[in-house]
């Protein structure tokens, strides 16, 4: 098939890394090891920060709706619209607009909704997203969470389910040696859930300076400077590895011993399934979508909501069962290249878009 692929939040193309940049990556990847022709159809980021903007938002995308009018009326069009995760925030302005005047199969992955936000002044910007979630011939959701509360807002809609999943490519061969007492983190530095994941773990390790590990975090961002002073009082045990690039990442995966972020909001985390591919157990909260893609007791450690000590007491744990966090570092590779790569999310998804424009048709 021609695909129109559209993500409204951040192209695959945006210069900034994020997850959603990744995970839409990963979903063009797939659909092209299937054969399909992929095509990235607007840039144009439908993305606002307050309610406020919304009205100026719309009326910037007026413009760009126009120029793909034109391109889908003088060339061929394409055999399936894919918006990646459009939410109340970051709605699809053009797509189901254009697939209703040229009879065009509309399909979403990983769609949102937050039924208090049809209270307050998002409620125009979400009734857009439920409207395209009605049209569409399927919604794909990445977790089990999100499509609950996807088909109670929407009980008619169509919907399926793809696992997260990652490109395993540059964590296959032989394991390198490992060093056990190495923690790994890797993360953004921001605001928000990033940052309160950052405190969270500074707390957690500050109960464990008996014991002999260090920390390598990766990752850089507008609150750098607030997170190295969170973990100034430790000193040489962390090792700041800053921005790196993902054969860099997989790098310094591969030498660690234990992967661990608290996962304060993640809708998943793909950073959780790249340390588990490379041979880490993980240690986080059982929080969001985090279960999606840890198995607790088998491919790391799930600790309560909040629960700094829980936290704590799982990472001392693996430090003083080195023969425990071996085996579970090997079910969590085992799980991650059987289960979750991008091969066999590729099939997945190829089976989900047939089978749903079969029955359409």
């Amino acid at each position: 098939m021609r695909v129109a692929f559209y993500a409204p939040l951040k192209s695959p193309n945006h210069p900034v890394p994020s997850g959603d940049r990744l995970m839409a990556r990963l979903l063009v990847q797939a659909l092209e090891l299937r054969g399909h022709s992929v095509e990235v159809i607007s840039e144009f980021r439908s993305f606002c920060a307050t309610p406020e903007e919304t009205v100026k938002r719309q009326a910037a995308a007026r413009q760009e709706l126009a120029r793909l009018r034109n391109v889908l009326s003088g060339g061929l069009r394409p055999d399936l619209w894919f918006c990646y995760h459009p939410y109340y925030k970051s709605p699809d302005l053009f797509g189901p607009v254009l697939c209703r005047e040229f009879s065009i199969p509309y399909v979403t992955a990983e769609a949102s909704y937050s039924k208090k936000r049809d209270e307050d002044a998002w409620a125009s910007f979400q009734r857009l997203v439920i409207d395209g979630l009605g049209q569409a011939s399927v919604n794909i959701s990445l977790t089990e969470r999100d499509r609950r509360g996807l088909s109670e807002a929407l009980p008619s809609g169509s919907f399926a389910i793809l696992r997260p999943f990652i490109d395993t490519a540059l964590f296959q061969g032989s394991p390198h040696a490992r060093e056990p007492g190495r923690l790994i983190a890797v993360a953004m530095m921001r605001s928000g859930d990033k940052m309160r994941s950052y405190v969270m773990l500074a707390q957690a390790l500050a109960g464990l300076q008996d014991r002999p590990w260090t920390l390598a975090i990766a990752g850089d961002g507008p609150m750098r400077s607030e997170v190295e002073q969170l973990f100034s009082g430790f000193g040489e045990r962390i090792e700041w590895l800053g921005q790196l690039g993902a054969q860099e990442v997989a790098r310094e995966l591969c030498r660690s011993g234990l992967y661990i972020w608290p996962g304060a909001g993640e809708a998943y985390g793909l950073a959780y399934l790249e340390a588990q591919a490379a041979g880490l157990p993980v240690v986080a909260q059982k929080t969001a979508g985090v279960p999606e893609v840890v198995v607790d007791g088998e491919t790391g450690l799930l600790t309560a909501d909040g629960d700094i000590e829980a936290v704590s007491a799982a990472i001392a744990r693996l430090l003083d069962e080195p023969d425990r966090q071996q085996a579970m570092g090997a079910n969590a590779r085992r799980f991650v290249l059987e289960e979750r790569s991008l091969e066999i999310a590729a099939q997945m998804l190829d089976q989900i878009l047939q089978t749903c424009l079969t029955r359409q048709s």
